[in-house]
């Protein structure tokens, strides 16, 4: 008998400062595509599970990663979103300025101050990956090989050709409820004939499969003909989702915002950017409204406390046992 994870994990604020060291902090998280960053200067910023964090093209055209946070008194170096500096990352507060490698190129009208040398001053590096196009970052300098993470959905996409993909669309939606209980909402598809009408048209739900290879759960729904999907979904741990299309992909970061709000953040590509296709916003934004409706009912009701364990499907839960399990080890359970 597989119990569910108790309701506790999903209602308790002080898990959430555990959960960024164990879980995100060590984790590769998704940030954007390298389209966004076209040129020497070009950079993109966000919060990934409350880490302020950038990427930027160096004049070399390499990409480097960084703390979006000032060595002086933690101001910050770029407005989130994507922009372009002026081949140095200064900050907005006082005003030093850094190389695009990480060093402290001029402290501004700074003084003369004993001991202080700019070369232990320089940016606080993170790690960046590249797959597909796809830019990936860990904030820990323990992430497991980035490689291996990957292999299970590299082998399933095979030599499927990502090389003409561009950044086509991008779109938000809040969402009140833990993160968790969005994900766990992500890895199965025993709710599709029950929640999601377009969804279950295009596909052949019936047939709905899940496996979980290493730290992946893939999922694989025949298409039905004429339809936006092509049957191949992917979810990356701890909250990365690859929802493929019949043209093009969308990436789906499920952002925890604090403990008790997540936010969903969506990132169309298509060939060469062309624009989505209606039919596929259509159905993208009518899933996301479903399902941004059924987990709030469920938050609420988990934060009801009356609800303290449920019962996991062997035949369509394996992919959320999966995920309760990893989440246990980070906790140390």
């Amino acid at each position: 008998m597989t119990l569910t994870a108790p309701a506790a994990w999903y209602r308790d604020p002080a898990l959430w400062p555990r959960e960024r060291t164990h879980i995100f902090a060590p984790a590769w998280q998704f940030a954007t595509h390298e389209s966004a960053l076209p040129e020497p200067g070009a950079y993109w910023a966000d919060a990934l599970a409350g880490y302020p964090v950038l990427i930027v093209r160096d004049e070399a055209g390499a990409l480097r990663g960084f703390h979006n946070v000032c060595r002086h008194r933690a101001g910050p170096l770029v407005h989130a979103g994507v922009g372009r500096c002026d081949g140095a990352l200064t900050c907005q507060y006082h005003g030093w300025r850094y190389a695009l490698d990480g060093r402290l190129r001029h402290a501004r009208d700074f003084g003369a101050a004993d001991g202080f040398d700019p070369r232990d001053y320089g940016l606080f590096p993170i790690q960046v990956q590249s797959w597909r196009g796809l830019l990936f970052v860990a904030v820990a300098d323990d992430a497991p090989p980035f490689a291996d993470l990957i292999a299970p959905i590299e082998r399933r996409i095979g030599a499927r050709d990502w090389s003409d993909l561009r950044i086509a669309a991008q779109r938000t939606h809040p969402l009140r409820c833990n993160w968790k209980t969005y994900v766990e909402n992500y890895l199965e598809g025993y709710h599709v004939p029950v929640l999601h009408p377009g969804l279950n048209a295009d596909i052949r739900a019936e047939e709905y499969q899940v496996h979980v290879e290493g730290r992946v759960a893939l999922h694989e729904a025949p298409p039905r003909d004429g339809g936006v999907y092509d049957g191949v979904w992917a979810w990356l741990w701890p909250n990365i989702g690859l929802n493929i299309y019949r043209r093009g992909l969308m990436i789906e970061r499920m952002a925890p915002i604090g403990h008790a709000k997540t936010r969903l953040d969506y990132l169309y590509l298509t060939p060469n950017g062309e624009p989505v296709p209606d039919e596929t916003l259509a159905l993208s934004d009518a899933v996301t409204a479903e399902d941004s409706w059924i987990v709030a009912r469920v938050q609420e009701n988990l934060d009801a406390g009356i609800y303290t364990h449920g019962r996991l499907s062997p035949k369509h839960e394996g992919g959320v046992a999966a995920f309760q399990r990893w989440v246990g080890e980070a906790f140390g359970l």
